[in-house]
């Protein structure tokens, strides 16, 4: 992607990989026709001047809950994402954090490069089944689907979820999955409760303390979603006081910063953000970002706007 930029535009390139300030994006709205921010960009309302010379915002990412999409629009600025390419591999994560969970694999690195691990014993750090349990999802769109599948096809497991609309096609029929009308009534029936929302303010601590009552005392959480989706301090009561059994989190609220509470729970599998984090995908998405940008500037409506 970047060696595309550099050939076919006058790019300036973000070689330090850090998140840009507020101060730098303001700049950046006045000094450039194109920003192409990536999810660790942050673009509220403030950033954006009264009489921006960019036009185009290219999204590194499918999800953008951290672009204020009001503020592009009445600033006239087209947004657009990477959405498709990430979906297989947001869903392999979803069941790695699954397995590393419920079998305490996390656990089991930690104590054996630690040099504690005394050898094999029965008891020995014992986990729970994966196969045949039930797995609830959250939000049944691409990534959702992806992660049923492999549950599905891969581990036998039953499928229920919810989602804002009905979804009933031959996919899910082959799925045998079972739409609910409420989260509740997803996390009351789910070994493994999978978040596959969207961000934002829509979506805002959707899974709750109330939510989180009415899952199983065996049962986890995985969320590869956006960290915002969930109540960061009602998960670390209900992990703490082990009324759910455990989490496994790809994204947190407020990235990179994670809450020391979290990292201290050896019931709970943190990863840095790894969902897209693959060669080929992060290809993928450079090319969609390349693919949204020429559309714009040929004058046609790129694949994948947003705003």
């Amino acid at each position: 992607m970047e060696k595309i930029l550099v050939e076919r535009f006058r790019a300036q390139l973000n070689v330090a990989d850090i998140p840009l300030s507020e101060h730098e994006l303001m700049d950046a709205f006045r000094d450039f026709d194109v920003v192409l921010p990536t999810v660790s960009d942050r673009l509220p309302a403030a950033v954006f001047p009264p009489s921006p010379r960019v036009r185009f915002l290219g999204n590194f990412g499918v999800g953008f809950n951290h672009i204020d999409i009001d503020a592009a629009r009445q600033a006239g600025i087209m947004v657009t994402n990477t959405p498709g390419v990430l979906t297989d591999c947001t869903a392999d994560l979803a069941i790695t954090l699954m397995l590393m969970v419920a079998r305490r694999a996390g656990e089991g690195e930690r104590q054996l490069r630690d040099g504690e691990w005394a050898g094999w014993c029965p008891t020995h750090m014992v986990g729970r089944k994966v196969s045949g349990k039930t797995l609830g999802i959250v939000g049944m769109g691409r990534i959702g689907r992806a992660t049923a599948r492999r549950a599905r096809f891969g581990f036998g497991m039953n499928i229920v979820f919810y989602n804002r609309s009905l979804q009933h096609d031959e996919e899910l029929r082959s799925l045998g999955a079972l739409q609910f009308d409420t989260i509740e009534e997803v996390m009351a029936q789910a070994d493994f409760v999978s978040l596959h929302c969207p961000g934002g303010a829509e979506n805002k601590h959707i899974i709750n303390a109330g939510r989180l009552a009415t899952m199983r005392q065996e049962a986890f959480l995985i969320n590869t979603a956006r960290g915002d989706v969930v109540d960061e301090a009602a998960l670390i009561d209900a992990l703490g006081e082990r009324r759910i059994a455990g989490a496994g989190l790809d994204v947190f609220a407020s990235e990179p910063s994670v809450p020391d509470k979290l990292k201290s729970m050896s019931n709970v599998v943190l990863l840095p953000h790894l969902g897209s984090a693959t060669e080929e995908t992060r290809t993928a998405m450079g090319m969609k970002v390349v693919e949204n940008l020429e559309a714009f500037l040929e004058g046609r409506d790129p694949p994948d706007r947003v705003a």
